[in-house]
């Protein structure tokens, strides 16, 4: 486990971002009804146009996690994309929180973005192996 485990987790964060960052521009996405309501405030781009931003973003994402020489590329990527990952929990508590049961009860589109906490934690697990006696077998 200590042998593959982060090569395990860098390439798995890299087949989730651009699998599901490929899913937004072909308008495959489950997700993609919560996106554009989450980013309809936004200026320059129309909904749509921010949907393709964000999914070829994810796709940059997972892209450079699968090179040790851009994981900290891929960190400050992601980290930037959290931030508007958890917009709804805020611009939209109706569609992420069940009816009357605000902060506690999540619903499925709250719950999928909540466990956005486990992706930051692997990346900051991945991060902390950049420099040190880890590096060299991540």
């Amino acid at each position: 486990m200590r042998r593959w485990g982060m090569t395990a987790m860098r390439y798995s964060l890299a087949v989730i971002f651009i699998w599901f960052g490929l899913l937004k521009p072909f308008g495959m996405s489950p997700a993609e009804g919560l996106l554009m309501a989450t980013v309809d405030w936004m200026p320059l781009l129309s909904p749509r146009g921010w949907l393709h931003v964000i999914g070829w973003w994810e796709v940059l994402i997972g892209i450079t996690f699968l090179f040790r020489a851009t994981i900290r590329l891929a960190i400050a990527l992601l980290a930037m994309q959290m931030l508007g990952t958890f917009m709804p929990l805020v611009l939209l508590p109706e569609v992420s929180f069940q009816e009357g049961r605000l902060p506690y009860a999540l619903t499925l589109e709250g719950q999928y973005i909540v466990k956005n906490l486990l992706i930051i934690s692997a990346a900051l697990v991945i991060g902390g192996t950049v420099r040190g006696k880890h590096a060299k077998s991540v």
